[in-house]
């Protein structure tokens, strides 16, 4: 098994309950997390044997675009996505952040963090 990390993925997204996060946005950050068996690819060399995280990329940013009232829904369908279209993920963690949330506070950020493994 190994590890795979996309960390620090920023993007500008419209999340929120309030009306105004639709209209204004806020910057978020997105933290991936996956385990997967990555001994046949270490050995081949080969894209196609691995979680390939340019994927995992494409599957956070496509999600985001996607209006939710919580945040917690976001990360439901990253992480979905995730076990759906990488099947050689076994394990998955996904954080999502927005920064500066209007919270009524200085606040740096909230993060609604999630994991799930795949179902035998």
């Amino acid at each position: 098994m190994g590890i795979i990390k996309v960390e620090n993925i920023r993007i500008y997204a419209f999340h929120g309950c309030l009306i105004e996060e639709g209209k204004i946005g806020s910057d978020y950050r997105i933290d991936v997390k996956v385990k997967a068996d990555l001994r046949k690819s270490s050995q081949s060399d080969e894209l196609s044997d691995t979680a390939d995280y340019v994927h995992l990329n494409k599957i956070v940013k496509e999600e985001m675009a996607v209006r939710s009232a919580l945040l917690e829904h976001v990360v439901d369908r990253i992480i979905n996505r995730i076990l759906k279209e990488l099947l050689m993920v076994q394990k998955c963690k996904v954080s999502v952040s927005k920064i500066n949330p209007p919270i009524g506070g200085n606040v740096e950020k909230v993060t609604i963090s999630r994991k799930k493994k795949r179902k035998i």
